[in-house]
């Protein structure tokens, strides 16, 4: 709901907070005074286009922001998804109008239009002389039928859309097939050479060819590494003069000093796995020149190899890595292709299943949606009746259409509100002090199933006056035990019955300001006087009196 209301240099108001309460807030005030200010501003809180027209004369810009009591609508995930802050139940909306545009942005964080979108859809239904209503637009009626009947097949329902979403994906399977059963064969045969092309090339791993160059540039260099790893051998433990005689030699005046003397134990020792450790390195030196072989074959092998992954690097891109993932995508591709067009009979006959299922729940749906489109057409219009429209009539049209996601229905609210005429769209009602009526003869059925939070009324009393008066008053009242209700009017039975009371009042003195005020005790008393009498006196005074008391 909404909770409150700041306008600042908004039209005629320099500053504005009005506190709403959760069930039925009441404007009045005189004709002209700016009672239509206010729900201006909350509409174009909501709104995607905004005229620079509203910033008021001499300001730079116009601020409306709304404080929200969220209790009813999870919205942590489309918040996160938005990346604006959760401040638990508090939504903060705020909307800046200035000369070059208008930002909009909610608990801080800029918003876009299709966010603004969902946010109005779930806290706010307007009606005004010039607003169409949610209930007047057909692509809403079907939603509201279910919505009443949901206990009784709703469950049908939602089988239903879930199998129409695996009808749907199965159709788009088929038509995949389809089109690539209609691929070019020169196609299939360039996939299937390039894919049989790396596939014989029998690649090991991504650093093939890393590694075969390594192996190429020894076999390459064989003589030339047997040659200085043999000398490097024989002049560690080769013959007379070796190094490794050198260190024999040292080794014994070591050991005699380190038999003089114990503190060079530890440095005999250490000298002593240098030597061994040189003796190592001279061994693996041997093994690896004579290991080494000037083997022809190998390195012509190397250098084939070597050709046909430069080829297929050059081909598809660049090094061994892509060329395995370029691989794998034509081996998807080609399977893709392969699978479709052995599979187009199969993903027929599933389509054919499937349609055949969905016909028979959307049959079964239809029959029920009939049925209870007659009981909630009686209801509106036993509802109309008990509103002052007693020569109307109102029918919930259920036509056929093709299969969709909510079935096989065409469902709109038709009217006539006159004796002599035919049923038509009840979008195309023209009077406004009937639609009034009608709409709120609509809200007052689906207001248990409705989790709209707020919904308001411009001047919902147009056209009405004596029994119809107090009829929609009773009907409002009730109303906003479900919603919160925020209602101009100009009568004082519907005036009588608000939770909380505010009165518009336009002074002009060296400028046109607008006020608003919450009345209560006496003030309420004078204000019910004036609507019911135009002149504040004793009988009007009694007649107020008498309606805050019923």
């Amino acid at each position: 709901m909404i909770k409150q209301l700041k306008l600042k240099n908004y039209i005629l108001i320099d500053e504005l907070e009005a506190n709403f309460h959760s069930g039925l807030n009441i404007i009045t005030g005189e004709t002209g005074a700016g009672k239509s200010i206010l729900i201006s501003a909350i509409d174009i809180a909501f709104s995607s286009r905004v005229s620079k027209d509203v910033i008021k004369t001499g300001a730079d810009k116009a601020v409306i922001e709304l404080l929200i009591d969220n209790t009813k609508h999870d919205l942590s995930k489309l918040f996160e998804d938005n990346g604006i802050d959760n401040l638990g139940n508090e939504i903060i909306l705020t909307k800046e109008i200035t000369s070059n545009g208008v930002r909009t942005r909610v608990n801080g964080t800029l918003i876009n239009q299709e966010f603004l979108k969902q946010i109005k859809s779930l806290f706010l239904d307007i009606h005004s002389q010039h607003q169409t209503y949610v209930f007047m637009q057909p692509k809403y009626h079907i939603t509201l039928l279910d919505s009443y009947a949901k206990d009784v097949y709703g469950k049908m329902l939602d089988e239903y859309k879930e199998l129409y979403k695996k009808y749907t994906d199965t159709k788009n399977l088929l038509e995949k097939a389809k089109n690539s059963a209609d691929t070019e064969e020169n196609r299939i045969e360039f996939l299937r050479f390039q894919v049989n092309e790396i596939e014989e090339a029998s690649i090991s791993s991504t650093t093939e060819d890393e590694e075969l160059n390594i192996e190429l540039e020894v076999l390459s260099n064989a003589e030339k590494l047997k040659e200085l790893t043999g000398q490097a051998y024989w002049s560690i433990n080769g013959d007379d003069g070796s190094i490794i005689e050198a260190l024999g030699k040292i080794k014994q005046n070591i050991s005699k000093a380190a038999s003089m003397d114990t503190k060079l134990e530890e440095l005999e020792q250490r000298y002593i796995d240098a030597v061994e450790n040189l003796k190592d390195l001279s061994s693996d030196l041997r093994d690896y020149s004579q290991g080494l072989d000037n083997d022809e074959q190998r390195l012509n092998e190397i250098q084939e190899r070597l050709f046909i992954l430069d080829k297929l690097k050059r081909k598809y891109g660049g090094n061994l890595e892509n060329v395995l993932k370029t691989y794998d995508e034509l081996s998807e591709e080609l399977k893709g292709i392969e699978f479709s067009t052995q599979n187009i009979e199969e993903l027929e006959q599933a389509v054919a299943k499937i349609y055949a299922q969905l016909t028979e729940i959307a049959s079964k749906i239809t029959e029920n949606r009939k049925n209870y489109a007659n009981v909630l057409s009686a209801y509106i219009q036993e509802k109309m009746e008990n509103l002052e429209l007693p020569k109307s009539r109102f029918q919930i049209s259920v036509q056929p259409k093709e299969i969709g996601n909510d079935g096989a229905d065409e469902v709109e609210f038709l009217i006539s509100t006159n004796i002599s005429e035919d049923l038509k769209p009840l979008a195309k009602v023209a009077s406004g002090g009937e639609i009034s009526r009608v709409m709120l003869a609509i809200k007052s059925i689906f207001a248990q199933s409705d989790d709209i939070d707020t919904v308001i009324f411009d001047e919902i009393d147009t056209g009405i006056s004596g029994k119809a008066s107090q009829s929609v008053a009773d009907e409002i009242k009730d109303l906003s035990k479900y919603h919160q209700i925020i209602l101009i009017t100009h009568q004082p039975i519907i005036a009588s019955k608000a939770d909380k009371h505010f009165y518009v009042r336009k002074s002009q003195q060296d400028e046109t300001h607008v006020d608003v005020y919450v009345l209560t005790g006496e003030n309420r008393v004078k204000a019910l006087a004036e609507l019911a009498g135009g002149d504040i006196n004793a009988q009007s005074v009694d007649f107020a009196r008498s309606l805050l008391s019923v």
